[in-house]
């Protein structure tokens, strides 16, 4: 999978699901994608929230890609605060998400990948996470060649992805190589938000804020299908 900025619940429901994440950081980094941003509540209203990066060529990898100088932790911490602050559970969620923001990397795909290991951390996630380029494969394959190349190089004999790959992958062509492909589908996931019409899958922020921790790591582990 692609490294994103504190993602919905359904990117860690796959990561519990499998024995290894291998998390991607030489592809291309792409704009307008959830690299980098993602989406909270405010008053009501999703509002989207980002990493501003540093200008840099387009065809860069998300490990060549760095974070803004003037990037001001502060000012999002702020804006969390100030959209969470009467949240039930704000002291729960808070201090890891001030822990992640304040981290010092300025690399982009450090800095995402110290807050996919923190926010696991917190839900009891034990899934063993590799880098791809660790791992010794040709890291020139593009798509579904590169994926059943990793697969093949730790050895794995049942790859899951994200629902939206339904249509980038053959289950055919996994089967061909002796790996059986499955895809994870979230399933509702509804709660309070501060008596506000409820808005779905925002950034675990929001999971995280309005809900007791045990109550999102039941979701993590079993609110989902595979099919």
């Amino acid at each position: 999978m692609q490294p994103y900025f504190l993602p919905y619940v359904g990117y860690y429901q796959l990561i519990g699901s499998v024995d290894v994440l291998i998390v991607y950081d030489n592809i291309k980094y792409t704009k307008k994608g959830w690299i980098n941003r993602n989406r909270f509540l405010l008053n009501g209203k999703d509002v989207m929230f980002s990493l501003p990066l540093k200008s840099a060529a387009d065809h860069l990898s998300i490990k060549e890609r760095e974070l803004a100088p003037d990037f001001n932790r502060d000012k999002l911490l702020n804006q969390l605060r100030g959209a969470y602050g009467r949240a039930p559970y704000f002291s729960q969620a808070f201090p890891v998400i001030e822990q992640i923001v304040r981290e010092k990397e300025s690399n982009l795909f450090n800095f995402l990948h110290q807050s996919i290991v923190r926010v696991c951390s917190k839900l009891g996630i034990v899934t063993r996470i590799r880098i791809s380029s660790d791992v010794a494969v040709d890291h020139n394959l593009k798509g579904q060649d590169r994926v059943l190349a990793l697969c093949k190089a730790v050895d794995t004999d049942v790859y899951i992805n994200a629902i939206g790959g339904t249509d980038l992958y053959s289950k055919q062509d996994f089967q061909a190589r002796g790996i059986e492909l499955k895809f994870i589908r979230s399933r509702p996931f509804t709660y309070g938000q501060l008596g506000n019409e409820f808005v779905p899958w925002l950034s675990i922020v929001d999971a995280l804020m309005f809900n007791p921790l045990d109550k999102v790591q039941d979701c993590i582990r079993s609110n989902y299908d595979l099919v």
